[in-house]
C-alpha cells in the first residue's frame, strides 16, 4: 500500500512552500487509494508550540487535505535512542567534541586548500581516554552517523537518476551534545516503522536524500521512493523565502483566496500541464501527475490567485454561499438575485460586502460636466425603488426620448449615475436590487 507523510515542524505558520509538500504527498496518497500521515517533527521542545499545530491542522483542514493518523515525534523518543544504540553496536555512530568555532576554522582551511569542506573524522581517532578527558571538559559530545564512502545512487520520481559521492559529504550530526534527535535519525525511524513508500520534498533535501539512504539501509530498513520538486521563486525569478511570512496560509484564507484556487495552482505549477481550475479536489487528484514537473526553479506569484478565485467564485449556486450572503443582511426575497448578480463582479468574496452597499446605500453618482444636464433631466425621469427587470429599459427609453441621447453616450453616463463605476453587471438586473439611489 502507498503510504506518505507531511512532516512539518510545529514552530510556524504553514506557507506556499509548505503546502506545496504537503499537497503532492496527500495526492499521490490519495490517487493510489494509500494512507497520507501528518506527522510533526516537534523534537525541539523550546520552538515547538501548540498553538502551531492548531494552526498545520486547521489550514490542512481548511483546504481539504485530510490525513489519516498523526504521529509526534516527542512521543518516540526512546525509538531514537534504540536507532542510536543499534548504530552504536554496528560501528556507524560516532562521538564528536569539537565546538562550532573549531569546525568552521577546518572548513575555511579546506576550502583555502581548494579541497571540499567535508568533516575529517578527527573524532575516529580519539582513544577512549581522549574522550573521557574532553567530555570532563566540555560535557557529552555530539554523535555523527559514518558513511560508507561510496557513490550512493537512486532515481528521483523527478529529477530521475541520481548519485552521489559520500566521500564528499560530511558525516551528518544525528545527536546534538544537548541530547536532542536531529531531524535526519528521527526522520529515518519513522520513515522504516510507518512503512513510508514514497516521499516527496523540496530539492534542498537532495544531499540528506543521499545520507538518509544509507541510514535506512544501516538500520535495516526499505527505502522508500524519493522525489524532489524544485523550490518556488518570486514572479521576478527573486527568492521566495524572504517573502514567506507574508505567504502564510492563513494570510491567503485572510485575502479571501479559495482553497480549490489555491490548491489547482499548485498541482499543476512548474509542471508540463497547463494551470486550470478544478471543480473538486477529487478532479484535482485523478489529474495530479509527478512525472509532469521538472527540476527547474518554479515562479509563484500570489497574484494568480485571483483570477482563479473569481472564477470559482462566478460558478458557485447560491446555496453554496447562502450563509455569507444573509450575513450581510441582505433580505431573504433578493438573497439570490442578488448573489446572481454580483457573483460575475467580485473578485473575493469579501467584495461582496461592497456590492451590497451600493444596493442598500445607493452610490455616489459620478457625472462628468458635459453629461450634468442630460443625467439631472433623466433623473428627474426615474421614480423611486423599488423597480423591475424592466426599469431600466423603460427608463433609457425614456430618457432617450427626453434627450435625444443614445447608445453609449446614454447608457454609461446613466449607469455611472447609479452606481458610480463605468463597469458592473447588467443594469436590468441590477435594479431590482437597489434599495436606494442618490440624487
Amino acid at each position: 500500500m502507498t503510504v506518505t507523510r507531511f512532516a512539518p515542524s510545529p514552530t510556524g505558520y504553514l506557507h506556499v512552500g509548505n503546502l506545496r509538500t504537503a499537497l503532492f504527498n496527500f495526492l499521490i496518497a490519495r490517487k493510489a487509494g494509500g494512507q497520507f500521515i501528518l506527522r510533526l517533527d516537534d523534537t525541539d521542545p523550546e520552538r515547538s508550540k501548540q498553538e502551531y499545530v492548531d494552526a498545520i491542522m486547521e489550514d490542512l483542514e481548511w483546504l481539504g487535505l485530510t490525513w489519516d493518523r498523526v504521529e509526534r515525534q516527542s512521543s518516540r523518543l526512546e525509538r531514537y535512542e534504540a536507532a542510536a544504540e543499534e548504530l552504536r553496536a554496528k560501528g556507524r555512530f560516532y562521538e564528536c567534541f569539537e565546538t562550532p568555532t573549531e569546525l568552521d576554522l577546518k572548513r575555511k582551511k579546506q576550502l583555502n586548500m581548494g579541497r571540499p569542506p567535508v568533516y575529517d573524522r578527527a573524532a575516529l581517532n580519539l582513544s577512549e581516554a581522549e574522550k573521557d578527558r574532553l567530555r570532563a571538559e566540555r560535557g557529552q559530545g555530539h554523535w555523527r552517523f559514518k558513511l560508507d564512502q561510496e557513490r550512493i545512487e537512486w532515481e528521483d520520481g523527478i529529477l530521475g537518476a541520481l548519485s552521489i559521492d559520500a566521500a564528499s559529504v560530511s558525516d551528518p550530526v544525528l545527536i546534538r551534545a544537548d541530547g536532542q534527535f536531529l531531524y535526519t535519525l528521527a526522520s529515518v525511524c519513522d520513515d522504516i516503522d510507518f512503512g513510508i513508500t514514497n516521499v516527496v520534498r523540496g530539492s534542498d533535501h537532495v544531499t540528506n536524500t543521499a545520507t538518509q539512504i544509507q541510514i535506512i539501509e544501516a538500520l535495516g530498513g526499505t527505502v522508500p521512493g524519493f522525489a524532489h520538486h524544485s523550490l518556488l521563486t518570486g514572479p521576478q525569478g527573486e527568492a521566495l523565502s524572504k517573502r514567506l511570512g507574508t505567504l502564510a496560509l492563513r494570510d491567503l484564507r485572510a485575502q479571501g483566496i479559495e482553497p480549490l484556487a489555491l490548491l489547482s495552482l499548485m498541482a499543476r505549477l512548474g509542471s508540463s500541464q497547463p494551470v486550470e481550475l478544478r471543480s473538486s479536489l477529487d478532479e484535482i487528484i485523478e489529474g495530479f501527475d509527478l512525472s509532469a514537473f521538472g527540476a527547474a526553479p518554479t515562479k509563484f506569484d500570489v497574484n494568480d490567485l485571483f483570477p482563479l478565485t473569481a472564477h470559482y467564485l462566478a460558478q458557485q449556486p447560491f446555496e453554496a454561499v447562502a450563509e455569507q450572503v444573509r450575513a450581510l443582511g441582505v433580505p431573504d426575497d433578493i438573497a439570490e438575485a442578488f448573489w446572481t448578480v454580483a457573483r460575475e463582479n467580485i473578485t473575493t468574496l469579501t467584495d461582496l460586502e461592497g456590492w451590497w452597499a451600493l444596493c442598500r446605500d445607493g452610490a455616489e453618482p459620478v457625472v462628468a460636466d458635459d453629461d450634468r444636464e442630460m443625467v439631472a433631466a433623466a433623473m428627474a425621469l426615474l421614480p423611486e425603488p423599488p423597480y423591475t427587470a424592466e426599469s431600466w429599459g423603460a427608463w433609457t427609453a425614456a430618457v432617450k426620448e427626453a434627450t435625444g441621447r443614445k447608445g453609449k453616450g446614454l447608457f454609461m453616463p446613466l449607469r455611472k449615475a447609479l452606481t458610480g463605476m463605468d463597469h458592473g453587471p447588467d443594469m436590468a438586473s441590477l435594479m431590482p436590487l437597489l434599495q436606494k439611489v442618490r440624487r
